[in-house]
């Protein structure tokens, strides 16, 4: 079981730590709240609390297709290609970006939601579409992958916390040095660290998409 944990960190990680929406408005807050340190532990709290009620309901609303052993195995192979090609995208975006020059946070970078840290993880993560295509293919597929129903709590529950934790490890520690004065990151590291997000995306993609065909999950 604490391979579900692992992985659904590590995957989690990879998607949090290339640049969006919840990370400008953790940058936002962290500037301007007060206390803003703590920023990112609300905003992460609204958006954990949105990815549990979408998990909740699919696997409530898709329990019909889940026991579909076709319908399960298209799942996990299509969310499979889809982290290889995000993967592949990440790593493209990186190598056409100009990290040579400072990579700073500056004021006009962190315009958008102003108001509450929770409810505005909430809605940050709603209006952003890619969040909503990545629960419907990849979450999914990766739910699939590893058997994650209401029949096991403790594996949906790892599933979880793993995921949120992969947001945490780097919300948290952004948020804090934003707050306290820093303004900007190593262009080389953060580069080369987003680089090794894409290939893991890339590798791990291309294991769930061979895994689910060759072993299939029991319905």
């Amino acid at each position: 079981m604490i391979e579900i944990f692992v992985v659904s960190f590590l995957v989690a990680l990879t998607g949090a730590l290339s640049p969006g929406p919840l990370l400008t408005f953790t940058i936002y807050k962290s500037l301007k709240q007060k206390r803003g340190y703590l920023a990112s532990i609300y905003i992460l709290l609204g958006h954990a609390t949105i990815e549990l009620t979408l998990i909740i309901a699919l696997l409530a609303g898709a329990s019909f297709f889940f026991q579909n052993i076709i319908f399960l195995t298209l799942v996990g192979f299509i969310g499979g290609i889809f982290l290889v090609i995000y993967g592949i995208v990440a790593i493209r975006g990186v190598l056409k970006s100009d990290f040579e020059t400072d990579f700073t946070f500056e004021e006009n970078m962190v315009k958008g939601y102003k108001g509450n840290s929770f409810i505005g993880g909430i809605l940050v993560s709603l209006s952003n579409p890619f969040w909503t295509f990545w629960w419907a293919v990849i979450g999914l597929s990766l739910m699939v992958n590893f058997n994650i129903s209401f029949l096991k709590p403790v594996e949906m529950l790892l599933f979880f916390l793993g995921h949120e934790l992969g947001d945490i490890v780097w919300y948290l520690p952004i948020s804090i040095f934003i707050y306290y004065g820093g303004k900007s990151l190593n262009p080389k590291i953060y580069k080369y660290v987003l680089i090794g997000c894409g290939v893991f995306m890339i590798a791990f993609g291309i294991y769930l998409a061979f895994n689910i065909v060759f072993d299939p999950p029991t319905i």
